[in-house]
């Protein structure tokens, strides 16, 4: 199947958007073309490994032609490595946490596919890249895949990046006639780069509109929750998405709060809540609460379980799923759904005996959550509360 993700595609969550393929584009890469479909194809896409008339122009990021550094194929592992701007100096900085592990655990290698399908600022794929993989990346943040696109351009004949929510990776990857991952990760959560932006509406540290939303052309704002949502919905979210015990009384401060005038903001918010629930040791009473709404904003519990429930058939034979979380709710469903899915049996107490377990298509590679080393910790604090599971697709 030739993908062409600048011209009509049917999938709008692809990252490809109006505008983004001019005539005289097209008609290149359908010059391109006419030669590119009889060759012999490496991963199920055209450019990976394919070498023709087209060798030096290859799609890339939002599937536009970029030149290839250097031409011929990807980036030779005994080569000196490209030149990459550190993150730090980048617009959109996110420190991949887990780095040394998720490339231990995962083992990258030339000739090996791996899905990222949380892009972010791009370190966990330029980690895979460097190793001489190739990945195919997703991010729902437009922005994000802007800035991670200028800093793998380097990697072009390796790396392709498309735009939509991990939790729908089946629709948007099929597409590309790509059947199956050598390895597969998730880091769950919101970015450093997100946190850090004032105007996204994450963080209380600073005054902006309370937005929230990873996906910026998402419906729903956290403005649209707060100020809309009944007082029992909002005490659920609360309670089940951030484990706030104060949910209750925080739900009926902001319903009357807002009587009078419009919550729109991260500190009229992060006002209301510690009013209505005063601090308790060293968390702000808002942290809990903020931990919420993003969640509820993005269904980011749904996703992962969406996400968990396809990504093991998509896994070839030996292939490994890597999955990072940040928060114990996240941890728990994919603590327990692995669990599941390396069960050769299952047993009820009705039952006489075990049952062949019909999901059984994984084994379990780390028997315990891997967490941050102290100097990582130590260089990034965001890093405490990471942790990372891993389990292996079951040959057959």
């Amino acid at each position: 199947m030739i993908f062409l993700p600048a011209i009509a595609h049917p999938l709008p969550g692809l990252i490809a958007g109006p505008g983004t393929c001019v005539p005289s584009l097209k008609r290149r890469i359908v010059r391109g073309l006419t030669g590119l479909i009889s060759l012999p194809q490496v991963g199920g896409w055209p450019w990976f490994g394919a070498t023709d008339q087209m060798d030096d122009m290859m799609p890339w990021g939002r599937g536009m032609l970029v030149t290839r550094p250097g031409g011929g194929g990807g980036v030779d592992p005994s080569e000196p490595e490209p030149a990459v701007t550190t993150s730090r100096a980048m617009s959109f900085y996110h420190a991949p946490v887990l780095l040394a592990e998720v490339i231990e655990l995962l083992q990258p290698a030339p000739g090996k596919l791996i899905f990222d399908g949380t892009l972010g600022g791009g370190g966990h794929s330029e980690a895979l890249l460097q190793h001489g993989a190739r990945v195919v990346a997703m991010d729902q943040d437009p922005n994000a895949l802007r800035h991670a696109e200028e800093r793998l351009k380097a990697y072009a004949p390796q790396f392709c990046a498309l735009r939509g929510n991990f939790r729908n990776f089946p629709q948007i990857v099929e597409e590309t006639g790509v059947s199956g991952f050598d390895g597969m990760l998730v880091d769950i959560g919101v970015s450093s780069h997100q946190l850090d932006e004032a105007s996204r509406g994450f963080s209380f540290s600073k005054d902006a509109p309370l937005d929230m939303r990873m996906d910026t052309d998402a419906p729903v704002t956290a403005d649209d929750l707060i100020n809309t949502a009944e007082e029992a919905e909002l005490a659920r979210i609360f309670f089940e998405y951030g484990e706030e015990p104060a949910g209750r009384r925080i739900a009926r401060a902001i319903v009357k709060a807002r009587a009078s005038r419009r919550i729109d903001t991260t500190l009229k918010l992060a006002e209301v809540v510690a009013a209505a629930a005063p601090k308790r040791g060293k968390r702000h009473p808002a942290t809990l609460v903020f931990q919420a709404l993003r969640i509820a904003v993005n269904d980011e519990l749904a996703a992962l379980h969406d996400f968990l429930a396809a990504a093991p058939r998509w896994l070839k034979p030996g292939g490994r799923l890597a999955v990072i979380a940040f928060h114990s709710l996240e941890d728990r469903i994919v603590k327990q759904t692995l669990q599941h899915l390396c069960a050769p049996f299952l047993d009820r107490p009705e039952w006489p005996e075990p049952r062949p377990n019909p999901d059984c298509l994984l084994k379990p590679v780390t028997r315990k959550a891997v967490k941050a080393t102290p100097l990582e910790i130590e260089l990034n604090p965001r890093a405490r509360s990471a942790v990372l599971r891993v389990a292996e697709r079951l040959p057959g």
